[in-house]
């Protein structure tokens, strides 16, 4: 970590990976360890329509028209959220930026409070596994926790293991064709965000072939590095 970065900011992560790379699962592990706020771009959207605040109005009026929101829309949401006190620990991006113009636009607005992005982890993954992660995955309706029929089942069937929910949930997408297409767009798309970032000091890889466990504990050694530094 350059020398750069003020001392007295909050640690900013991104966890780049194609679909069923584990990003929502690592996340929350490091969210419950470390005190990181999971910033996910969908939740965070739906929080901003749900607060009525300004930036969160204008998505709404976006998404009833069967637009897609906007990158400054986004950009203004994700300032309102950070500037929230829970975030004073440090935030874990998930889902944003998605492109290196939105990575730019990042840049500019952490550069407002003197802060940067300290790691961009880049889950790594076989194209080949994806399908039978992804189709084999569910979470709890009820706390979001993440769920495998063969790499992580609840210890009893149809309960969850952290909050003891009964409401397990499939997403619709998760087939093989809908996961080609997902993969495909995150190359074209995504994937530049290793380049942009690995430019930029940034970019660490972790290979996420391994056991759900085994990748946490690499990812926690990156974040007590961060604060060590």
């Amino acid at each position: 970590m350059d020398g750069s970065k003020k001392p007295d900011t909050a640690p900013v992560l991104i966890l780049l990976g194609p679909p069923g790379a584990g990003k929502g699962t690592q996340a929350r592990m490091l969210q419950d360890r470390f005190g990181l706020v999971q910033l996910s771009t969908g939740d965070l959207l739906r929080a901003a329509v749900a607060a009525g605040t300004d930036a969160g109005k204008a998505a709404d009026a976006v998404m009833k028209s069967g637009g897609l929101v906007s990158d400054q829309i986004v950009i203004d949401i994700l300032r309102d959220r950070l500037g929230e006190d829970d975030c004073a620990q440090g935030v874990i991006l998930d889902g944003f930026p998605r492109t290196t113009v939105q990575a730019e636009a990042l840049d500019v607005l952490l550069s407002e409070s003197g802060q940067r992005i300290d790691a961009a982890i880049s889950l790594e993954v076989d194209d080949d596994a994806m399908v039978e992660r992804v189709s084999g995955r569910y979470t709890c309706g009820c706390c979001g926790e993440g769920y495998h029929d063969s790499f992580k089942r609840p210890t009893a069937d149809g309960t969850c293991d952290k909050c003891g929910g009964q409401d397990m949930k499939r997403r619709a997408d998760d087939t093989v064709e809908a996961v080609a297409t997902r993969l495909a767009a995150y190359h074209d798309q995504t994937a530049p965000l290793i380049t942009y970032y690995d430019a930029n000091d940034a970019l660490q890889r972790v290979n996420a072939m391994g056991a759900i466990d085994e990748i946490a504990t690499v990812l926690g050694r990156i974040v007590q590095r961060m604060e060590a530094a």
